[in-house]
């Protein structure tokens, strides 16, 4: 029986409906000046918590105080614009009213950790990269989150373990990641060409299981 579920944030249950990238801005004003781009950078952004500023001293980047406030100013009116999806508000009030523990796991730099939480207070546990100092699809964060959860996962844990199900946008972090620790992953694919279409689809599926006794679409 799946016990918890648990969500990406941004693609699955938050929208962003100005994307400014104001952190990738900032490794291109890096570019501008000479600094190398590092393939790790963007895992040290999301790694750890970082305003845009502690990032810029933190990754030698040198910026003018103008153009950091421009960046600033990208940052509030990007983090402005995101909502929630009505499919994500309702399939967590779907799967909280059947009982089931629910989570959100998700890759994010620190300035978008508030806007999660203000728009899905009070679930039963968070996992964000910035926090844990890993990202998806590293195992630490999948046991963060299980943790967080008050669930064992079977690869996690040993053999003791409860049925756990995550759901996203991202193929590699979200479906792949959690099936190689023992989870269940399932590909979010809003274009409807997946399996998974909507978060109200999926939680009714996941309600479905739990009835049949886990014997149904996710199997027993």
């Amino acid at each position: 029986m799946i016990s918890a579920v648990v969500f990406d944030a941004f693609g699955t249950v938050l929208n962003i409906r100005t994307k400014l990238h104001p952190f990738r801005q900032l490794l291109k004003e890096g570019m501008k000046s000479g600094r190398r781009a590092s393939p790790g950078d963007v895992r040290m952004l999301m790694s750890n918590p970082w305003s845009l500023k502690e990032a810029a001293d933190q990754l030698g980047i040198r910026v003018s105080p103008v153009r950091l406030q421009a960046l600033e100013d990208d940052l509030d009116r990007e983090v402005s614009s995101i909502t929630p999806f009505q499919d994500g508000i309702d399939a967590v009030a779907l799967l909280r009213a059947e009982g089931v523990r629910v989570g959100i796991c998700s890759n994010l730099c620190e300035p978008y950790g508030a806007v999660v939480l203000q728009a899905f207070p009070e679930l039963n546990g968070y996992a964000f990269s910035y926090q844990v100092g890993a990202m998806k699809p590293d195992i630490e964060i999948y046991q963060s989150i299980c943790n967080a959860l008050q669930v064992t996962a079977r690869h996690l844990f040993g053999d003791q373990h409860d049925q756990i199900a995550m759901v996203g946008d991202s193929l590699k972090c979200d479906q792949d990641g959690p099936r190689a620790v023992g989870m269940l992953g399932f590909h979010l694919d809003r274009s409807g060409r997946g399996a998974v279409r909507d978060l109200v689809q999926f939680a009714q599926l996941v309600i479905e299981s739990r009835h049949s006794h886990g014997k149904g679409r996710f199997g027993g």
